[in-house]
């Protein structure tokens, strides 16, 4: 069999496997030529964490047949190359990523990451699959099927709806998850489960929807994924690995995680809180780094921009006292293991992937070239390969359906008849009490008012998904702009991914929605009346089909023409919520655990949009 007779293996299929692997073991005999020889003065074997000098990998295709010492391959090659001075380690993954918090799609992404390292990404998709659960795989291979370079495995969020108070672009059970495990190969498991409530509580609404999911990634053998924020009590932590979530990655101290770890669960520190967790775990003696990845989770192109990607986590932890070898494993072979991915990633070994990293001074994490697909993608930290061109569908980029122009009165919270104030339920942004606030606000003209000197303003999330433009409307402290008819709306509010506005009028806020609705998602900024700044995130309202620098351009405007507004601001529980422009909004839309009491789209379980998601109460938003 030749080359060219070779099956295209950007997906992975049993029979492919079967073709491609008859021909390394071949190659690896000498039997039959190899297409590249690539010599390394070092080459890191991340099984055993020692150095080997002097290093030959032998690739076919896309694979690699063989590693030795340099001349011991017995057989041919087409071409060598000799790098002399570099020491090769594996290409980087990432075992929990949000692509979608990148913002750009995935052929952009691994224009972004490539030269970082960042080879192949297990992919929590619960972001797209909550704008469009049904053509979810469909976006995550489309990709890879175009001639990325980049290996994405996707997992089909299990938080769709995230909560039964939501409902939207997506539904999944059973049934879908199943569906998603049989089709492909790539598929590693299910994406975080969030709902701990719905886990553990049989009269929760999503318990069995839940639990069916989590059955059939039992079934096909796959990986459930955990997200245990808020679970610290060790009867608490016990039943969360009882229930087969396999992983955390939302420990914020040492001792939290060795309460994790010791129950089981693989730990994926994120870049936040994992130089202080990695120096107190060698301060607390840890020995054994094998249940521990490095993973970004969220990440803005713009961010990566300044400051890496996987290796940005790689560095931190070797900064935090960590040997560079197991930093590199817990970016290679301990997520590989975990996600049950060896056979693909994670070592520079036969039947893997041929993706390696150059690198040109280890402590440093510096990278001279990656090497993906048995090529070369990256000198430099310059991306290569031509970034194929995708037409992204409808169903990608008209994902933002609100059939008519809202106006203030879609923002307005009545009082009622000869009401001079009116008692309101106030959250505030990472709210994770099991009350709600209460606050008297001012009546004028038959409706109940904001009170900017004490901090309080509106906030909305606008339903993206019928073409109504339901609206749930209430009043927040600590957050949303000062400066008069202002208002900031973005479809990026996790993990519904309804639009969420927050503003000084109701006119301002209609506006800003509006102007997201003719962009199809991202963000807009009214100021004093007028329409200041857009970003545009087309495909999903989630992302954008363009360079990532031309995006970062457009942010960089957002963030000047913020700088031009008064923010409001108080702490919360969060160490994350920061005064000044309050991009972190897209976060405080969550409804999974540690919250309570949440804003969510109007539904059947909560018409006015006010509910707490632990345990099923409504309550109006003013009385």
């Amino acid at each position: 069999m030749t080359p060219s007779d070779q099956p295209v293996d950007q997906l992975i299929t049993a029979a492919d496997e079967v073709k491609i692997r008859q021909r390394l073991v071949r190659v690896a005999l000498g039997h039959e030529p190899a297409d590249t020889k690539l010599r390394v003065d070092k080459l890191l074997d991340v099984h055993s964490r020692m150095w080997l000098s002097d290093q030959e990998i032998i690739i076919a295709g896309r694979r690699i047949a063989y590693i030795g010492p340099a001349g011991s391959y017995p057989g041919t090659v087409a071409r060598t190359v000799d790098e002399p001075d570099l020491m090769a380690v594996p290409g980087f993954g990432e075992v929990h990523k949000h692509i979608e918090s990148s913002h750009v799609t995935p052929e952009w992404e691994a224009a972004l990451v490539l030269p970082h390292g960042n080879t192949w990404t297990c992919e929590a998709s619960h972001e797209f699959s909550n704008v469009d659960g049904p053509n979810n795989l469909a976006f995550w291979l489309a990709a890879r099927l175009a001639g990325s370079p980049q290996k994405i495995f996707p997992l089909p969020g299990s938080a769709v709806p995230p909560t039964a108070y939501e409902w939207g672009g997506g539904h999944f059970g059973y049934d879908e998850q199943l569906g998603f495990m049989a089709e492909s190969l790539m598929v590693a498991g299910l994406d975080e489960v969030m709902d701990w409530p719905a886990v553990w509580n049989p009269d929760n609404p999503s318990y069995d929807r839940l639990w069916g999911m989590i059955e059939a990634t039992f079934e096909k053998r796959g990986v459930v994924e955990g997200h245990a924020a808020g679970i610290r009590d060790l009867p608490a932590i016990s039943a969360f690995a009882a229930a087969g979530l396999a992983s955390d990655h939302e420990a914020w101290t040492t001792d939290e995680v060795l309460d994790k770890l010791r129950r089981g669960l693989f730990m994926e520190l994120r870049p936040h809180s994992l130089t202080d967790i990695v120096a107190g775990l060698l301060k607390a003696g840890l020995r054994d780094w094998s249940q521990f990845a490095l993973t970004t989770d969220d990440r803005s192109c713009s961010e990566t921009l300044k400051i890496g990607a996987t290796d940005h986590n790689v560095r931190l932890a070797i900064a935090a006292g960590l040997e560079p070898e197991i930093a590199i494993q817990m970016v290679t072979i301990n997520p590989a293991r975990h996600m049950r991915l060896t056979p693909w990633v994670g070592a520079i070994a036969p039947g893997r992937f041929a993706d390696v990293v150059l690198l040109d001074d280890l402590e440093n994490v510096s990278i001279s070239k990656v090497w993906a697909d048995g090529a070369v993608v990256a000198d430099a930290g310059t991306y290569l390969p031509d970034v194929p061109k995708i037409d992204w569908p409808d169903w990608a980029t008209q994902s933002i359906n609100i059939g008519r122009d809202l106006t203030a009165a879609d923002f307005a919270i009545p009082a009622e008849p000869g009401r001079e104030t009116m008692t309101a339920a106030l959250l505030r942004p990472f709210h994770w009490d099991d009350d709600f606030i209460e606050m008297k606000l001012p009546v004028k003209d038959g409706h109940v008012q904001r009170d900017a000197d004490r901090n309080v303003t509106k906030f909305a999330i606008v339903d993206r998904f019928s073409g109504k433009g339901k609206t749930a409307a209430m009043f927040w402290l600590g957050t949303g702009p000062k400066t008069p008819d202002t208002a900031l709306a973005s479809s990026l509010g996790h993990d519904k991914h309804n639009i969420w506005v927050v503003g000084s009028s109701d006119a301002a806020m209609a506006q800003a929605v509006n102007a997201l609705r003719d962009i199809q998602g991202g963000w807009a900024l009214v100021r004093e009346g007028q329409l200041v700044a857009t970003v545009r995130y087309e495909v999903g309202g989630l992302m954008t089909c363009r360079p990532p620098r031309e995006l970062d351009a457009e942010m960089q405007a957002l963030y000047a023409e913020g700088e031009k507004v008064e923010w409001m601001y108080e702490p919360t529980f969060s160490p994350r919520w920061f005064p000044g422009f309050p991009e972190r909004l897209a976060f405080a839309t969550l409804t999974c655990a540690p919250w309570r009491w949440v804003l969510v789209a109007p539904s059947a379980r909560a018409a006015n949009g006010f509910v707490n998601v632990a345990t099923g109460e409504t309550h109006p938003v003013v009385w």
